[in-house]
Protein backbone atom coordinates (compact mmCIF):
# COMPACT_ATOMS: atom_id res chain seq x y z
CA UNK A 1 0.00 0.00 0.00
CA UNK A 2 1.23 3.88 -0.77
CA UNK A 3 1.72 6.30 1.36
CA UNK A 4 -1.37 7.99 0.00
CA UNK A 5 -3.47 4.80 0.02
CA UNK A 6 -3.02 4.56 3.61
CA UNK A 7 -3.60 8.06 4.52
CA UNK A 8 -6.97 7.24 2.41
CA UNK A 9 -7.99 4.23 4.48
CA UNK A 10 -6.97 5.49 7.61
CA UNK A 11 -9.51 8.67 7.01
CA UNK A 12 -12.09 6.74 5.91
CA UNK A 13 -11.82 3.94 9.08
CA UNK A 14 -11.65 7.18 11.15
CA UNK A 15 -14.76 8.30 9.65
CA UNK A 16 -16.83 5.11 9.29
CA UNK A 17 -16.16 3.89 13.01
CA UNK A 18 -16.27 6.98 14.95
CA UNK A 19 -18.05 9.65 13.50
CA UNK A 20 -21.69 8.47 12.91
CA UNK A 21 -23.60 11.12 15.06
CA UNK A 22 -24.39 14.24 12.93
CA UNK A 23 -23.73 16.19 16.48
CA UNK A 24 -20.25 14.85 16.34
CA UNK A 25 -19.76 15.93 12.66
CA UNK A 26 -20.90 19.38 13.33
CA UNK A 27 -18.62 19.60 16.26
CA UNK A 28 -16.12 18.88 14.11
CA UNK A 29 -16.55 20.96 11.50
CA UNK A 30 -16.70 24.14 14.18
CA UNK A 31 -13.21 22.45 15.63
CA UNK A 32 -11.60 22.17 12.16
CA UNK A 33 -12.32 26.01 12.08
CA UNK A 34 -11.41 26.43 15.36
CA UNK A 35 -7.72 24.24 14.52
CA UNK A 36 -6.81 26.23 10.97
CA UNK A 37 -7.24 29.92 13.25
CA UNK A 38 -4.67 27.88 16.01
CA UNK A 39 -2.43 26.61 13.01
CA UNK A 40 -2.01 30.50 11.22
CA UNK A 41 -1.45 32.18 14.65
CA UNK A 42 1.12 28.96 16.02
CA UNK A 43 3.88 31.26 14.02
CA UNK A 44 3.06 34.57 16.02
CA UNK A 45 1.35 34.04 18.88
CA UNK A 46 2.38 30.31 19.93
CA UNK A 47 0.36 31.08 23.47
CA UNK A 48 -2.66 32.14 21.54
CA UNK A 49 -2.87 29.50 19.36
CA UNK A 50 -2.02 27.34 21.99
CA UNK A 51 -5.86 28.16 23.81
CA UNK A 52 -7.59 28.36 20.73
CA UNK A 53 -6.78 24.88 19.73
CA UNK A 54 -6.98 23.45 23.53
CA UNK A 55 -9.88 25.20 24.88
CA UNK A 56 -11.95 25.36 21.84
CA UNK A 57 -10.80 23.17 19.26
CA UNK A 58 -10.03 20.24 21.25
CA UNK A 59 -12.78 20.60 24.02
CA UNK A 60 -15.28 21.02 20.67
CA UNK A 61 -13.84 17.48 18.98
CA UNK A 62 -13.72 15.67 22.10
CA UNK A 63 -17.46 16.44 23.02
CA UNK A 64 -18.54 14.87 19.84
CA UNK A 65 -16.34 11.69 21.02
CA UNK A 66 -17.68 11.45 24.49
CA UNK A 67 -21.02 12.56 25.04
CA UNK A 68 -22.85 11.91 21.20
CA UNK A 69 -21.16 9.42 19.31
CA UNK A 70 -22.78 5.71 20.16
CA UNK A 71 -20.63 3.29 22.17
CA UNK A 72 -23.33 0.66 21.02
CA UNK A 73 -22.89 -2.17 18.43
CA UNK A 74 -22.12 -0.75 15.19
CA UNK A 75 -24.78 -2.35 12.59
CA UNK A 76 -22.81 -0.38 9.39
CA UNK A 77 -19.65 -1.65 10.11
CA UNK A 78 -20.56 -4.85 11.85
CA UNK A 79 -17.89 -3.86 14.68
CA UNK A 80 -18.38 -3.49 18.44
CA UNK A 81 -17.23 -0.38 20.64
CA UNK A 82 -14.77 -2.36 22.38
CA UNK A 83 -13.18 -3.61 18.83
CA UNK A 84 -13.22 -0.03 17.08
CA UNK A 85 -11.45 0.91 19.87
CA UNK A 86 -8.58 -2.09 19.88
CA UNK A 87 -8.11 -1.49 15.98
CA UNK A 88 -7.51 2.80 16.46
CA UNK A 89 -4.71 3.56 15.09
CA UNK A 90 -4.47 6.96 16.54
CA UNK A 91 -5.54 8.27 20.19
CA UNK A 92 -9.03 5.64 21.41
CA UNK A 93 -11.03 6.84 23.92
CA UNK A 94 -9.19 5.31 27.00
CA UNK A 95 -5.81 7.12 25.69
CA UNK A 96 -7.54 10.32 25.10
CA UNK A 97 -8.82 9.89 28.67
CA UNK A 98 -4.94 10.00 29.76
CA UNK A 99 -3.74 12.67 27.50
CA UNK A 100 -7.21 14.80 28.55
CA UNK A 101 -5.83 14.19 32.54
CA UNK A 102 -2.69 15.41 31.59
CA UNK A 103 -3.55 18.74 30.20
CA UNK A 104 -6.27 19.53 32.42
CA UNK A 105 -3.54 19.06 35.18
CA UNK A 106 -1.36 21.92 33.86
CA UNK A 107 -2.44 24.56 35.58
CA UNK A 108 -2.36 22.79 39.08
CA UNK A 109 1.09 21.99 38.11
CA UNK A 110 1.76 25.17 37.53
CA UNK A 111 0.72 26.50 40.44
CA UNK A 112 2.87 24.17 42.64
CA UNK A 113 5.85 25.22 40.42
CA UNK A 114 5.37 28.36 38.64
CA UNK A 115 8.82 27.66 36.98
CA UNK A 116 7.69 24.03 35.87
CA UNK A 117 11.55 22.57 37.46
CA UNK A 118 13.08 25.14 36.35
CA UNK A 119 12.03 25.16 32.44
CA UNK A 120 10.04 28.13 32.47
CA UNK A 121 9.84 31.86 33.96
CA UNK A 122 7.85 32.14 36.58
CA UNK A 123 4.40 34.05 36.09
CA UNK A 124 4.30 37.25 37.93
CA UNK A 125 0.47 38.13 37.27
CA UNK A 126 -2.51 36.04 35.47
CA UNK A 127 -1.95 37.43 32.50
CA UNK A 128 1.49 35.23 32.72
CA UNK A 129 0.06 32.62 34.53
CA UNK A 130 -2.06 31.79 31.43
CA UNK A 131 0.35 32.39 28.77
CA UNK A 132 2.79 29.77 30.86
CA UNK A 133 -0.14 27.40 31.07
CA UNK A 134 -0.95 28.11 27.16
CA UNK A 135 2.18 27.10 26.42
CA UNK A 136 2.51 23.80 28.11
CA UNK A 137 -0.35 22.99 26.37
CA UNK A 138 1.26 23.61 22.80
CA UNK A 139 4.29 21.05 23.77
CA UNK A 140 1.95 18.50 25.01
CA UNK A 141 -0.28 18.79 21.86
CA UNK A 142 3.37 18.28 19.77
CA UNK A 143 4.31 15.67 22.14
CA UNK A 144 1.32 13.94 22.01
CA UNK A 145 1.81 13.82 18.05
CA UNK A 146 5.19 12.49 18.51
CA UNK A 147 4.66 9.82 21.43
CA UNK A 148 2.02 8.45 19.21
CA UNK A 149 3.97 8.58 15.82
CA UNK A 150 6.84 7.47 17.06
CA UNK A 151 4.94 4.06 19.12
CA UNK A 152 2.88 3.24 15.66
CA UNK A 153 6.70 3.29 14.10
CA UNK A 154 7.03 0.76 16.56
CA UNK A 155 3.77 -1.00 16.49
CA UNK A 156 3.46 -1.13 12.49
CA UNK A 157 6.24 1.02 10.88
CA UNK A 158 7.51 3.77 9.88
CA UNK A 159 5.20 4.94 6.98
CA UNK A 160 1.87 4.00 8.64
CA UNK A 161 3.46 6.14 11.83
CA UNK A 162 4.10 8.87 9.48
CA UNK A 163 0.89 8.25 7.32
CA UNK A 164 -0.94 9.09 10.89
CA UNK A 165 1.34 12.20 11.67
CA UNK A 166 -0.09 13.20 8.39
CA UNK A 167 -3.50 12.87 9.22
CA UNK A 168 -3.65 14.16 12.66
CA UNK A 169 -2.00 17.43 11.08
CA UNK A 170 -4.40 17.43 7.79
CA UNK A 171 -7.67 16.82 9.29
CA UNK A 172 -8.77 19.92 9.99
CA UNK A 173 -8.78 20.59 6.33
CA UNK A 174 -10.22 17.63 5.47
CA UNK A 175 -13.23 17.78 8.35
CA UNK A 176 -14.23 21.42 7.14
CA UNK A 177 -14.56 19.19 3.41
CA UNK A 178 -16.33 16.48 4.61
CA UNK A 179 -18.28 17.73 7.75
CA UNK A 180 -19.35 20.93 5.31
CA UNK A 181 -23.05 19.90 4.71
CA UNK A 182 -23.54 17.85 8.88
CA UNK A 183 -25.05 20.89 10.09
CA UNK A 184 -27.71 20.74 7.48
CA UNK A 185 -28.66 17.22 8.03
CA UNK A 186 -29.00 17.94 11.17
CA UNK A 187 -31.36 20.55 10.54
CA UNK A 188 -32.82 18.07 8.19
CA UNK A 189 -33.46 15.97 11.46
CA UNK A 190 -30.65 13.53 10.16
CA UNK A 191 -28.88 12.45 13.33
CA UNK A 192 -26.85 9.65 11.87
CA UNK A 193 -24.32 9.50 9.11
CA UNK A 194 -25.38 6.05 6.65
CA UNK A 195 -21.71 6.73 5.37
CA UNK A 196 -23.04 6.31 1.42
CA UNK A 197 -21.81 9.46 0.56
CA UNK A 198 -18.33 10.19 1.43
CA UNK A 199 -15.52 9.30 -0.55
CA UNK A 200 -16.43 9.24 -4.54
CA UNK A 201 -13.00 6.86 -4.57
CA UNK A 202 -12.93 4.51 -1.52
CA UNK A 203 -9.90 2.89 0.14
CA UNK A 204 -8.47 -0.19 -2.27
CA UNK A 205 -9.70 -3.25 -0.26
CA UNK A 206 -13.16 -1.66 0.31
CA UNK A 207 -13.22 -0.73 -3.92
CA UNK A 208 -13.50 -4.00 -4.77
Amino acid sequence: MTFLEELQKQRWDDHRYYHHNRINQSLHLLSACCFVVSYGLVFFHPAAAALIGWLLAMVLRQTGHFFFEPKTYDEVNQASHDYKESVKVGYNLSRKVVLLSIWAATPLALLLSPDLFGVLTPAMDLAGFISNTALVWLFIGIGAVLFRTLHLFRLMGPQSGLVWMTKILTDPFHDIKIYQKAPRYLLKGEMYDNMEDWYDELPIENNV
